[in-house]
């Protein structure tokens, strides 16, 4: 086998055998949301903070950037934070920032679950059942001011407002209230 296609298929197996290990380590894959959810949530910033100024989004979770770097797009004038764990997304986010040169943008490759998260911040996220769970009780340590949810609840806590979706699974946004 020539050299070039050995490497090709290290490089390969190598990304292959990430996605496996942080799947398995964070319980979910690094899945996009549907575009349709992407388009509900970005309607929603647009109707509540398009025209302010200063705020702070927070992605739980960026996966490979489809709603973070539309949002680092559209709201140059607001801070753009994404966490994610699985290396290749990750790289392919901080790639695609460095590209598009988008400077209120800042990824970090940790546990968000272990940072504190902005003082009224605004955070997003399409985790799964456990992870839910676990932001629950981070979030009790927090001073965020809103979540919006794709799919999954927010266990005891009350969304202010359900959105569903005209798609396959009615899939539901959910808007929570964060501050008491």
């Amino acid at each position: 086998m020539p050299w070039t296609e050995l490497s090709l298929l290290i490089v390969l197996l190598s990304a292959v055998i990430s996605i496996v290990f942080y799947t398995l380590k964070t319980g979910i894959s690094p899945m996009p949301s549907s575009g349709k959810a992407r388009r509900e949530v970005m309607a929603y910033l647009e109707q509540h903070y398009g025209d302010k100024q200063g705020e702070t989004l927070v992605d739980l979770g960026c996966g490979w950037g489809n709603l973070i770097i539309p949002l680092a797009r559209r709201y140059p004038q607001h801070q753009i934070v994404g966490y994610e764990l699985s290396v290749l997304p990750w790289l392919f986010c901080l790639l695609t920032k460095h590209l598009l040169r988008l400077d209120n943008l800042n990824l970090y490759r940790k546990n968000f679950l272990r940072q504190p998260l902005p003082d009224n911040g605004i955070l997003l996220s399409f985790l799964h059942p456990k992870g839910m769970k676990n932001l629950a009780s981070h979030l009790e340590q927090q001073s965020c001011r809103k979540l919006i949810s794709i799919f999954f609840a927010l266990p005891n806590f009350q969304a202010e407002q359900v959105v569903r979706l005209k798609d396959l699974y009615q899939t539901p946004v959910y808007i929570y209230p964060l501050q008491k």
